[in-house]
Protein backbone atom coordinates (compact mmCIF):
# COMPACT_ATOMS: atom_id res chain seq x y z
CA UNK A 1 0.00 0.00 0.00
CA UNK A 2 0.87 3.87 -0.59
CA UNK A 3 0.94 5.15 2.96
CA UNK A 4 0.97 8.72 3.88
CA UNK A 5 1.83 10.03 7.35
CA UNK A 6 1.47 13.63 8.24
CA UNK A 7 3.09 14.28 11.71
CA UNK A 8 4.02 17.98 13.22
CA UNK A 9 7.36 16.90 13.94
CA UNK A 10 9.50 13.90 13.49
CA UNK A 11 13.20 12.89 13.77
CA UNK A 12 15.26 14.31 15.04
CA UNK A 13 13.35 16.68 16.66
CA UNK A 14 13.47 13.92 19.64
CA UNK A 15 12.74 16.58 22.61
CA UNK A 16 8.85 16.25 21.58
CA UNK A 17 9.76 13.17 23.13
CA UNK A 18 7.90 9.52 22.80
CA UNK A 19 5.23 10.25 19.60
CA UNK A 20 8.75 10.42 17.57
CA UNK A 21 9.96 7.90 18.27
CA UNK A 22 6.75 6.06 18.16
CA UNK A 23 5.55 7.22 14.79
CA UNK A 24 8.94 6.45 13.22
CA UNK A 25 9.04 3.10 14.34
CA UNK A 26 5.41 2.31 12.98
CA UNK A 27 6.96 3.97 9.53
CA UNK A 28 9.92 2.13 9.63
CA UNK A 29 8.48 -1.46 10.36
CA UNK A 30 5.75 -0.71 7.89
CA UNK A 31 7.97 -0.12 5.25
CA UNK A 32 9.76 -3.27 5.96
CA UNK A 33 6.27 -5.04 5.54
CA UNK A 34 7.15 -3.94 1.94
CA UNK A 35 4.92 -0.68 1.71
CA UNK A 36 5.97 2.44 0.10
CA UNK A 37 5.59 5.20 3.65
CA UNK A 38 5.83 8.67 2.75
CA UNK A 39 5.80 11.13 5.98
CA UNK A 40 5.04 14.93 5.80
CA UNK A 41 6.35 17.19 8.82
CA UNK A 42 7.77 20.20 9.43
CA UNK A 43 11.65 21.33 10.45
CA UNK A 44 10.40 22.80 13.69
CA UNK A 45 13.20 21.27 15.97
CA UNK A 46 15.32 19.73 13.92
CA UNK A 47 18.07 21.97 14.90
CA UNK A 48 18.93 22.50 10.84
CA UNK A 49 19.96 19.23 10.61
CA UNK A 50 17.36 18.20 8.00
CA UNK A 51 17.27 19.61 4.01
CA UNK A 52 14.10 21.42 3.62
CA UNK A 53 11.37 21.11 0.93
CA UNK A 54 12.88 17.62 -0.54
CA UNK A 55 12.69 13.86 0.13
CA UNK A 56 14.84 12.46 2.62
CA UNK A 57 15.46 8.57 2.56
CA UNK A 58 14.98 7.43 6.57
CA UNK A 59 15.40 3.89 7.31
CA UNK A 60 13.11 2.92 4.24
CA UNK A 61 10.64 5.90 5.06
CA UNK A 62 10.77 8.86 2.28
CA UNK A 63 10.21 12.18 5.07
CA UNK A 64 9.60 15.55 3.90
CA UNK A 65 10.31 18.59 5.71
CA UNK A 66 8.34 21.68 5.48
CA UNK A 67 8.98 25.04 6.91
CA UNK A 68 6.26 26.54 8.85
CA UNK A 69 5.21 29.79 9.34
CA UNK A 70 3.35 32.12 11.49
CA UNK A 71 1.67 31.51 14.23
CA UNK A 72 4.01 28.42 14.61
CA UNK A 73 2.61 27.32 17.53
CA UNK A 74 0.19 25.98 15.19
CA UNK A 75 2.87 23.99 12.79
CA UNK A 76 1.32 26.00 9.95
CA UNK A 77 2.69 25.16 6.83
CA UNK A 78 1.55 26.38 3.54
CA UNK A 79 4.49 24.38 1.59
CA UNK A 80 2.90 21.47 3.06
CA UNK A 81 -0.22 22.72 1.88
CA UNK A 82 0.69 22.73 -1.52
CA UNK A 83 2.29 19.62 -1.55
CA UNK A 84 -0.99 17.99 -0.29
CA UNK A 85 -3.17 19.53 -2.30
CA UNK A 86 -1.07 18.07 -5.29
CA UNK A 87 -0.12 14.53 -4.27
CA UNK A 88 -2.81 13.54 -2.41
CA UNK A 89 -4.39 11.08 -4.81
CA UNK A 90 -1.12 8.91 -4.72
CA UNK A 91 -1.79 7.58 -1.27
CA UNK A 92 -4.29 4.91 -0.39
CA UNK A 93 -4.77 5.77 3.38
CA UNK A 94 -3.68 8.71 5.26
CA UNK A 95 -2.48 8.50 8.93
CA UNK A 96 -2.62 11.84 11.19
CA UNK A 97 -0.70 12.03 14.05
CA UNK A 98 -1.78 14.68 16.22
CA UNK A 99 -5.30 17.08 17.37
CA UNK A 100 -5.02 20.88 17.54
CA UNK A 101 -2.61 21.69 15.18
CA UNK A 102 -2.86 22.58 11.88
CA UNK A 103 -1.10 20.06 9.78
CA UNK A 104 -3.86 17.79 11.12
CA UNK A 105 -6.91 19.90 9.95
CA UNK A 106 -5.41 20.79 6.62
CA UNK A 107 -4.45 17.43 6.08
CA UNK A 108 -7.83 16.22 6.58
CA UNK A 109 -9.96 18.40 3.91
CA UNK A 110 -7.61 17.40 1.66
CA UNK A 111 -7.77 13.83 2.07
CA UNK A 112 -11.51 14.36 1.99
CA UNK A 113 -12.12 16.79 -1.09
CA UNK A 114 -9.92 13.90 -3.21
CA UNK A 115 -11.55 10.74 -1.55
CA UNK A 116 -8.73 9.19 0.41
CA UNK A 117 -9.65 7.61 4.21
CA UNK A 118 -7.76 9.40 6.83
CA UNK A 119 -7.02 8.01 10.40
CA UNK A 120 -6.37 10.14 13.35
CA UNK A 121 -4.41 9.31 16.36
CA UNK A 122 -4.67 12.12 19.22
CA UNK A 123 -1.49 10.96 20.57
CA UNK A 124 -3.37 11.02 24.33
CA UNK A 125 -4.78 14.78 24.01
CA UNK A 126 -8.37 13.79 23.54
CA UNK A 127 -8.84 14.01 27.50
CA UNK A 128 -11.29 16.20 29.24
CA UNK A 129 -8.59 16.83 31.92
CA UNK A 130 -6.04 18.06 30.12
CA UNK A 131 -8.20 20.41 27.81
CA UNK A 132 -9.83 21.69 31.07
CA UNK A 133 -6.31 22.27 32.24
CA UNK A 134 -4.17 23.60 29.31
CA UNK A 135 -5.37 26.63 27.18
CA UNK A 136 -9.17 25.40 28.13
CA UNK A 137 -10.82 28.48 25.74
CA UNK A 138 -8.61 28.00 22.87
CA UNK A 139 -8.65 24.42 22.77
CA UNK A 140 -13.20 23.77 23.39
CA UNK A 141 -13.20 26.46 20.28
CA UNK A 142 -10.75 24.47 18.11
CA UNK A 143 -12.35 21.52 18.59
CA UNK A 144 -16.11 23.44 18.02
CA UNK A 145 -14.59 24.63 14.47
CA UNK A 146 -12.32 22.62 13.38
CA UNK A 147 -11.61 19.19 15.07
CA UNK A 148 -15.03 17.93 15.12
CA UNK A 149 -15.57 18.04 11.22
CA UNK A 150 -12.14 16.39 11.48
CA UNK A 151 -13.20 13.58 14.17
CA UNK A 152 -16.54 12.94 12.28
CA UNK A 153 -15.57 12.56 8.35
CA UNK A 154 -12.22 10.49 9.22
CA UNK A 155 -12.50 6.39 8.47
CA UNK A 156 -11.15 5.96 11.88
CA UNK A 157 -9.72 6.97 15.66
CA UNK A 158 -6.22 4.86 16.53
CA UNK A 159 -5.55 4.80 19.91
CA UNK A 160 -3.01 2.63 21.42
CA UNK A 161 -4.82 1.60 24.69
CA UNK A 162 -8.36 0.99 25.65
CA UNK A 163 -7.84 3.80 28.66
CA UNK A 164 -7.28 6.00 25.55
CA UNK A 165 -10.14 5.18 23.93
CA UNK A 166 -13.10 5.67 27.10
CA UNK A 167 -11.52 9.21 27.56
CA UNK A 168 -12.11 10.48 24.13
CA UNK A 169 -15.36 8.99 24.32
CA UNK A 170 -16.25 11.06 27.49
CA UNK A 171 -16.02 14.14 25.64
CA UNK A 172 -19.31 13.26 23.38
CA UNK A 173 -17.81 14.27 20.12
CA UNK A 174 -18.47 12.58 17.00
CA UNK A 175 -15.97 9.80 16.92
CA UNK A 176 -15.46 7.46 14.14
CA UNK A 177 -15.14 3.87 14.73
CA UNK A 178 -12.05 3.21 16.92
CA UNK A 179 -9.04 1.15 16.30
CA UNK A 180 -7.04 0.45 19.21
CA UNK A 181 -3.41 -0.92 18.08
CA UNK A 182 -0.56 -0.26 20.74
CA UNK A 183 2.76 1.35 20.33
CA UNK A 184 6.00 -1.01 19.32
CA UNK A 185 9.08 -1.58 20.81
CA UNK A 186 12.75 -1.74 19.56
CA UNK A 187 14.76 -3.04 22.43
CA UNK A 188 18.05 -1.09 22.87
CA UNK A 189 21.16 -3.24 24.95
CA UNK A 190 23.87 -1.25 26.33
CA UNK A 191 26.97 -1.50 24.38
CA UNK A 192 29.56 -3.24 26.20
CA UNK A 193 32.03 -0.46 25.76
CA UNK A 194 29.65 2.37 26.31
CA UNK A 195 31.26 5.49 27.60
CA UNK A 196 28.64 6.90 30.24
CA UNK A 197 28.03 10.12 31.42
CA UNK A 198 29.43 10.70 35.06
CA UNK A 199 26.13 11.42 36.40
CA UNK A 200 24.76 7.73 35.36
CA UNK A 201 27.91 5.92 35.64
CA UNK A 202 27.58 7.16 39.57
CA UNK A 203 23.68 6.09 39.57
CA UNK A 204 25.02 2.79 38.63
CA UNK A 205 28.10 2.52 40.45
CA UNK A 206 25.97 3.45 43.74
CA UNK A 207 22.65 1.37 45.50
CA UNK A 208 19.37 0.25 43.87
CA UNK A 209 17.62 3.76 42.44
CA UNK A 210 14.17 4.09 41.09
CA UNK A 211 13.51 5.91 37.49
CA UNK A 212 11.70 8.20 35.77
CA UNK A 213 12.17 9.04 32.17
CA UNK A 214 10.23 11.29 30.04
CA UNK A 215 9.51 15.04 29.92
CA UNK A 216 9.33 17.15 32.61
CA UNK A 217 5.47 18.05 32.49
CA UNK A 218 2.54 18.96 34.93
CA UNK A 219 0.73 15.77 33.49
CA UNK A 220 3.72 13.52 34.57
CA UNK A 221 2.65 13.26 38.01
CA UNK A 222 6.26 13.81 39.22
CA UNK A 223 4.56 16.75 42.24
CA UNK A 224 3.00 13.38 43.47
CA UNK A 225 6.34 10.61 42.84
CA UNK A 226 8.59 12.86 44.66
CA UNK A 227 6.71 13.30 47.82
CA UNK A 228 6.08 9.99 47.60
CA UNK A 229 10.05 9.07 48.17
CA UNK A 230 9.60 10.55 51.73
CA UNK A 231 7.43 7.27 51.99
CA UNK A 232 10.26 5.10 51.21
CA UNK A 233 13.43 5.46 53.50
CA UNK A 234 16.53 5.92 51.73
CA UNK A 235 15.26 5.55 48.16
CA UNK A 236 17.45 7.16 45.41
CA UNK A 237 14.86 8.86 42.31
CA UNK A 238 16.56 9.73 39.11
CA UNK A 239 14.49 12.02 36.85
CA UNK A 240 15.77 11.93 33.65
CA UNK A 241 14.23 14.32 30.56
CA UNK A 242 13.88 17.40 28.46
CA UNK A 243 12.34 20.00 31.04
CA UNK A 244 10.13 22.11 28.23
CA UNK A 245 8.08 23.26 30.39
CA UNK A 246 10.03 25.10 32.67
CA UNK A 247 9.35 23.47 36.11
CA UNK A 248 12.65 21.73 37.36
CA UNK A 249 13.16 24.56 39.95
CA UNK A 250 9.42 24.35 41.08
CA UNK A 251 10.28 20.03 41.53
CA UNK A 252 13.40 21.03 43.10
CA UNK A 253 11.61 22.94 45.41
CA UNK A 254 9.11 20.28 46.61
CA UNK A 255 12.30 17.80 46.73
CA UNK A 256 13.26 20.11 49.39
CA UNK A 257 10.13 21.01 51.23
CA UNK A 258 9.45 16.99 51.30
CA UNK A 259 13.28 16.38 53.12
CA UNK A 260 14.57 14.09 49.75
CA UNK A 261 16.53 16.81 48.27
CA UNK A 262 19.81 14.77 48.47
CA UNK A 263 17.78 11.38 47.16
CA UNK A 264 16.16 13.06 43.79
CA UNK A 265 18.62 13.19 41.01
CA UNK A 266 18.16 15.57 37.84
CA UNK A 267 19.47 14.40 34.59
CA UNK A 268 18.39 16.00 32.45
CA UNK A 269 18.23 14.77 28.96
CA UNK A 270 18.99 11.09 27.99
CA UNK A 271 19.56 9.31 24.96
CA UNK A 272 21.41 6.32 23.55
CA UNK A 273 23.70 4.16 25.50
CA UNK A 274 22.69 6.94 28.89
CA UNK A 275 19.41 6.01 28.20
CA UNK A 276 19.80 2.04 28.14
CA UNK A 277 22.30 1.87 31.06
CA UNK A 278 19.95 3.51 33.39
CA UNK A 279 16.43 1.31 32.13
CA UNK A 280 18.40 -2.03 32.33
CA UNK A 281 20.22 -0.77 35.57
CA UNK A 282 17.74 1.04 37.93
CA UNK A 283 15.78 -1.36 40.64
CA UNK A 284 12.35 -0.34 39.03
CA UNK A 285 10.61 2.46 36.66
CA UNK A 286 7.69 4.99 37.97
CA UNK A 287 5.23 7.02 36.42
CA UNK A 288 2.92 8.44 37.83
CA UNK A 289 0.82 10.63 35.16
CA UNK A 290 -2.25 12.25 35.58
CA UNK A 291 -3.09 11.27 31.98
CA UNK A 292 -0.69 9.00 29.99
CA UNK A 293 -2.52 7.41 26.68
CA UNK A 294 0.42 4.59 26.36
CA UNK A 295 3.09 5.12 28.32
CA UNK A 296 6.36 4.35 25.88
CA UNK A 297 8.90 4.77 29.18
CA UNK A 298 7.25 1.59 30.88
CA UNK A 299 7.24 -0.46 27.83
CA UNK A 300 11.05 0.27 27.48
CA UNK A 301 11.38 -0.78 31.07
CA UNK A 302 9.54 -4.07 30.70
CA UNK A 303 11.42 -4.55 27.64
CA UNK A 304 14.92 -4.11 29.70
CA UNK A 305 13.22 -6.68 32.07
CA UNK A 306 12.93 -4.03 34.77
CA UNK A 307 10.08 -4.05 37.01
CA UNK A 308 7.36 -0.84 36.68
CA UNK A 309 5.11 1.19 39.35
CA UNK A 310 2.01 2.70 37.05
CA UNK A 311 -0.70 4.85 38.38
CA UNK A 312 -4.18 4.00 36.66
CA UNK A 313 -4.02 6.77 34.44
CA UNK A 314 -1.30 5.25 32.44
CA UNK A 315 -2.64 3.40 29.18
CA UNK A 316 -0.48 0.48 29.99
CA UNK A 317 -1.87 -0.07 33.28
CA UNK A 318 -3.96 -3.07 32.38
CA UNK A 319 -1.03 -4.88 30.66
CA UNK A 320 0.60 -4.32 34.05
CA UNK A 321 -1.19 -5.75 36.05
CA UNK A 322 -2.20 -9.01 33.39
CA UNK A 323 1.36 -9.56 33.03
CA UNK A 324 2.41 -9.33 36.53
CA UNK A 325 4.94 -7.06 35.56
CA UNK A 326 4.80 -4.53 38.53
CA UNK A 327 2.58 -2.87 40.34
CA UNK A 328 -0.80 -0.41 39.79
CA UNK A 329 -0.72 1.54 42.54
CA UNK A 330 -2.84 5.11 43.71
CA UNK A 331 -1.15 8.59 43.13
CA UNK A 332 -1.43 9.62 46.20
CA UNK A 333 2.00 10.04 47.74
CA UNK A 334 1.44 7.90 50.75
CA UNK A 335 -0.16 4.78 48.48
CA UNK A 336 2.42 5.50 45.97
CA UNK A 337 5.55 5.70 48.52
CA UNK A 338 3.81 2.32 50.20
CA UNK A 339 4.05 0.48 46.88
CA UNK A 340 7.36 1.80 45.53
CA UNK A 341 8.49 0.22 49.10
CA UNK A 342 6.89 -2.74 48.60
CA UNK A 343 8.07 -3.38 45.02
CA UNK A 344 11.50 -2.42 46.19
CA UNK A 345 11.18 -5.07 48.96
CA UNK A 346 9.84 -8.29 47.13
CA UNK A 347 11.87 -10.92 46.32
CA UNK A 348 9.59 -11.61 43.38
CA UNK A 349 10.59 -8.26 42.10
CA UNK A 350 13.53 -9.73 39.67
CA UNK A 351 11.01 -12.07 38.45
CA UNK A 352 7.83 -9.15 37.35
CA UNK A 353 11.24 -7.74 35.25
CA UNK A 354 11.41 -11.01 33.48
CA UNK A 355 7.42 -10.98 33.05
CA UNK A 356 7.81 -7.87 31.53
CA UNK A 357 10.27 -8.59 29.29
CA UNK A 358 8.67 -11.69 27.58
CA UNK A 359 5.18 -9.37 27.25
CA UNK A 360 7.70 -6.79 25.54
CA UNK A 361 8.50 -9.24 22.95
CA UNK A 362 5.35 -10.86 22.72
CA UNK A 363 2.82 -8.78 22.78
CA UNK A 364 4.70 -5.42 21.02
CA UNK A 365 7.54 -5.89 18.94
CA UNK A 366 7.03 -4.16 16.07
CA UNK A 367 6.49 -6.06 13.64
CA UNK A 368 3.33 -7.83 14.66
CA UNK A 369 2.36 -3.89 15.59
CA UNK A 370 2.83 -2.75 12.30
CA UNK A 371 0.97 -6.26 11.13
CA UNK A 372 -1.80 -4.84 13.00
CA UNK A 373 -1.95 -1.09 11.90
CA UNK A 374 -1.99 -2.70 8.02
CA UNK A 375 -4.91 -5.06 8.36
CA UNK A 376 -6.44 -1.47 9.86
CA UNK A 377 -5.22 0.18 6.52
CA UNK A 378 -6.58 -2.61 4.44
CA UNK A 379 -10.01 -2.05 6.16
CA UNK A 380 -10.68 2.11 5.95
CA UNK A 381 -9.23 2.06 2.20
CA UNK A 382 -11.95 -0.88 0.96
CA UNK A 383 -14.37 1.25 3.17
CA UNK A 384 -15.61 -1.92 5.16
CA UNK A 385 -15.52 -0.59 8.62
CA UNK A 386 -14.93 -3.07 11.79
CA UNK A 387 -13.40 -1.03 14.46
CA UNK A 388 -12.19 -2.81 18.01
Amino acid sequence: MKLLHVVPTYVPAWKHGGPIRSVHGLCKALAARGHEVTVFTTDVDTGGAVPVGEAVALDGVEVWYFPVTTPRRLYRSPAMGEALRRRMAEWDAVHLHSVFLWPTSAAARVAERAGVPYLVAPRGMLVADLLRRRGRWRKAAWLRLVERRTLSRAAGLHVTAELEAAEAQKLGLPLPPVFVVPNGIEPEPVPADAALAAPVRGLLDGGPFLLYIGRLSWKKGLDRLIPALGHVPGAVLAVAGNDEEGIRPRLEALAREAGVAGRVVFLGPVDGADKAALLHGCAALALSSYSENFGNAVLEAMAAGRPVVVTPEVGLADVVREERAGLVADGDPALLGAALGALLADPEREAMGRRGAEAARRRFGWAAVAAEMEAVYRVVSSGTICAR
